[in-house]
């Protein structure tokens, strides 16, 4: 039998670029087997570079969009340039705003931006729950407008807080926007469902602006009557956006709704069809979301990686052994799941499609609920009996967990689970 061949993959490139390679080093070099990184390799942390693409090309690029996205993008940020230097504004004067409103601009154009590079691969997952931290960040941006000149000695702190929150308003409620409109689209009709919202918004709004104007003429003049109704009614705008999110029933697959399909099937043998799951999930981004970097975490210690970079895993045994006991559990799987400490990383191959990935993830899910139920009652001890009753529950019952799960209404071809660029090759050697 001969060596375990293990290559790491960045695929967010034109062509998948191997990065490091697991290797037998001789004896003169220590021995036994260890990465060898590649030119460009070493290193788990972005650079410049990378934090700039991942700021503003989407995820995976150039592969995860169409061949006409460049252009288009070329000749649109072309436009956004000549509108902000005033081409097309009807108001754009030689002087200009002074530097206050020059400053509160740019720090809302930079706080989307980094919202961007921080949570756009997360929209996607989150939608729901983006949309409706987009409107409420969007009445905090309105409070602040208004707050700004009753603090003068404050006043531009004020006003950049307010226009930060604008902006990432601007960047969640246009991002998910495509993403629920996608959900609504039955017959391959977004962009006539996306013209149809765009109408039934004006009519609101002209509807809106009509009585704003007559709140305002009672109101004129009468502070306490002008603050009852600004609150009273962005206390309204604010319930009517929780209704919303909270009628929708997707049916695409992310880490919070997979994890509740299997606590479902594990507990009561029951898989919640989407109307049920939409009044159990949670309407705003758990905490854990803001993080720079993507952890699943549960209430214990444990905490899911999806998508690891398999070189940067340092094995407490070393790769001798991890590696040839990976490719004897995982050889024909397209994932691998490997505990380093308290973190359970889930390894895709390069050709994991969407249902792989889904599996890996339940995979990891299960794994965690065993090693979780192991410390509550009081056994601590090897995790190598919690990834063998997994991969036997993996292969004994999650079909049937599958099944259930798409007969009960749910799309397991649109999985929207991060996996970051990081995939893996494995086979082994013959001697």
């Amino acid at each position: 039998m001969g060596d375990v061949v293990l290559t790491e993959l960045n695929v967010g490139t034109v062509q998948p670029v191997c990065t490091a390679d697991l290797v037998r080093f001789s004896e003169e070099d220590g021995g036994g087997l260890s990465f060898r990184f590649h030119r460009g390799g070493k290193g788990t942390s972005p650079g410049l570079l990378k934090s700039l693409k991942s700021a503003f090309l989407p995820e995976g690029y150039p592969n995860s969009v169409s061949s006409d996205y460049v252009h288009f993008q070329i000749w649109d940020t072309l436009q956004a340039l000549l509108g902000a230097i005033g081409v097309g504004e009807t108001k754009a004067t030689v002087v200009g705003a002074t530097f206050q409103w020059f400053l509160r601009d740019f720090t809302g154009m930079l706080g989307g931006i980094l919202f961007t590079l921080l949570q756009g691969s997360d929209l996607d997952s989150n939608a729901k729950q983006w949309r409706l931290a987009a409107d409420l960040l969007n009445d905090m941006g309105m409070l602040m407008d208004l707050l700004s000149p009753l603090f003068p000695g404050s006043f531009l702190a004020i006003v950049c807080i307010g226009s930060i929150a604008r902006s990432i308003t601007g960047v969640a409620s246009g991002a998910t926007r495509a993403a629920l409109t996608q959900h609504f689209a039955l017959r391959q009709n977004a962009a006539d469902v996306s013209a149809k919202e765009g109408s039934q918004e004006t009519a609101a709004t002209m509807v809106g602006m009509l009585f704003g104007m007559a709140v305002a003429r009672i109101t004129a003049g009468n502070y306490v009557a002008m603050w009852t109704s600004f609150l009273a009614l962005t206390f309204f705008h604010m319930y009517a956006n929780y209704r919303a999110v909270r009628s929708l029933c997707l049916t695409s697959l992310n880490s919070n709704r997979t994890w509740l399909l299997l606590e479902g099937f594990t507990s009561r043998e029951k898989v919640p069809t989407p109307q049920e799951l939409s009044s159990m999930e949670n309407v705003l981004p758990h905490p854990s979301s803001l993080l720079p970097f993507k952890l699943s975490r549960s209430q214990t210690r444990w905490s899911i990686s999806f998508g690891s970079r398999i070189s940067s895993i340092k094995p407490h045994a070393g790769w001798e052994s991890l590696s040839r006991m990976l490719i004897q559990r995982y050889g024909r799987d397209t994932y691998m799941v490997a505990i380093e400490g308290t973190t359970i990383h889930i390894i895709l191959h390069q050709n994991a499609t969407g249902e792989d990935s889904l599996r890996g993830y339940v995979h990891a899910l299960y794994l965690r609920a065993v090693l979780e139920r192991s410390e509550n009652v009081g056994f601590v001890g090897s995790t190598d009996a919690a990834e063998i009753e997994s991969l036997n529950w993996m292969t004994t019952t999650y079909k049937l967990f599958l099944k259930l799960v798409q007969t009960s209404g749910w799309v397991t071809n649109r999985v929207y689970i991060s996996a970051g660029e990081w995939r893996a090759d494995w086979h082994q050697e013959t001697s």
